[in-house]
């Protein structure tokens, strides 16, 4: 079959990729220089890291349940093609290039360098905040069976039947290796998530094993490094990090629920609970599940398709960066439409504040607003930051 229209003719313009993959283009054109040094400049010509890249994009944001379905859809599906930069010819990559590829982009940081080239691109149209974040952690199965458990000083014997199914008894058994006390002990990581409370962006991640205290230890080490803005930042969290060592160790303002009942006190007093921002907090804070739950259904990350802590944790970032520029592609989207009704010049007005391109009509009037509507002047707000403007219109 002979076609004189090519791929990219075919892809609509309106279409979510071509935003998404501009915005992806952009990130890994800046990591070129890094992808020079992981491959020798003797050895056989490689798939280009790019298109591999593009491909574990896809795989993340269609939820394709493997690298060999990956393959069997970018054979013939021209979209995917199209995003990942091959011609409607090129012969197909054999399933086992990300195996041996995988090792080069775990030991080069791929996935925490385009991370944060996405993160960059979200600061420059201030969608980040640099004060109010929220943080939080949520379980990922590892790929092992339940009678992989082993103790920690090897002192339990080997079962005696052996075979590919031995019989194992835990029975009477003491376990630590689970989230909280009153949860069953599961084979599984710890995945940590920073979310600034704006926009509900990831602008931190860590992945550690289940434990009582990882997800205290993995926020201490992510909130140290946040930037900070003028003012004091702020961390709201569940009840598991309403503890004193927490408390007293985290160089924020805590916001965290407080953990109270009859044998305990809560770390958090009045005096932050009585603010404003407390209730503020605690109602953003529950986006990051929004988070989790996007990176474990669409991601498919619920239960992981690698062995290591390092492999998953290459990609649970690489799924958190994939999260950022679908939700910035969402926001953008959302102001293309809003480009197209009535009062559309006036959205294309720059706010002097929060510098974005987002005024809207006010739907809030008061008696001022009723005075100006007389002399032709509209009210208008902000999206982003909600300060008020008043412009002429013409129209009612």
């Amino acid at each position: 079959m002979f076609s004189y229209i090519s791929a990219e003719q075919r892809v609509p313009q309106s279409h979510p990729l071509r935003a998404l993959r501009k915005m992806v283009d952009e990130a890994l054109g800046e990591l070129s220089p890094r992808f020079s040094r992981l491959y020798g400049k003797r050895s056989r010509p490689s798939i280009a890291p790019k298109k591999l890249l593009r491909a574990l994009l896809l795989q993340v944001l269609y939820t394709i349940r493997s690298e060999r379905q990956l393959m069997e859809q970018l054979d013939y599906n021209l979209l995917f093609r199209w995003f990942v930069g091959l011609n409607m010819d090129d012969p197909m990559w054999d399933v086992t290039v990300f195996t041996k590829n995988r090792e080069r982009l775990l030991k080069g940081k791929i996935a925490q360098a385009f991370f944060q080239k996405v993160l960059e691109q979200a600061r420059e149209r201030s969608l980040l905040s640099e004060e109010h974040f929220t943080v939080d952690g949520t379980l990922i199965e590892a790929w092992a069976g339940q009678k992989s458990f082993q103790r920690k000083d090897k002192s339990s014997s080997p079962p005696q039947d052996g075979g590919r199914n031995p019989t194992v008894n835990f029975h009477g058994q003491e376990r630590r290796n689970r989230k909280s006390g009153d949860s069953e002990s599961k084979l599984s990581y710890l995945g940590h998530a920073l979310m600034e409370n704006r926009h509900g962006l990831v602008v931190d991640t860590r992945l550690t094993r289940a434990a009582g205290t990882a997800e205290r230890d993995a926020a201490l080490e992510m909130v140290a490094r946040t930037p900070g803005g003028t003012k004091r930042v702020t961390l709201g969290g569940d009840k598991n990090y309403d503890t004193r060592d927490f408390v007293r160790e985290a160089a924020v303002t805590p916001r965290v629920a407080q953990n109270q009942h009859a044998r305990r006190t809560s770390a958090i007093d009045e005096r932050t609970t009585r603010d404003g921002g407390y209730a503020i907090s605690q109602r953003k804070r529950k986006r990051v599940e929004e988070i989790f739950g996007w990176i474990k259904t669409i991601a498919g990350l619920r239960a992981t398709r690698h062995r290591g802590k390092a492999k998953v944790g290459w990609m649970f970032t690489f799924a958190a960066a994939a999260y950022t520029s679908m939700a910035r592609l969402a926001e953008d989207c959302s102001m293309a439409v809003r480009r197209r009704v009535p009062f559309a010049t006036h959205s294309e007005v720059v706010c002097w504040k929060c510098h974005w391109k987002c005024l809207v009509p006010s739907r809030r009037r008061t008696s001022l607003d009723f005075l100006l509507a007389l002399l032709l002047l509209r009210p208008y707000r902000c999206r982003s930051c909600h300060r008020r403007y008043y412009r002429f219109s013409f129209s009612a």
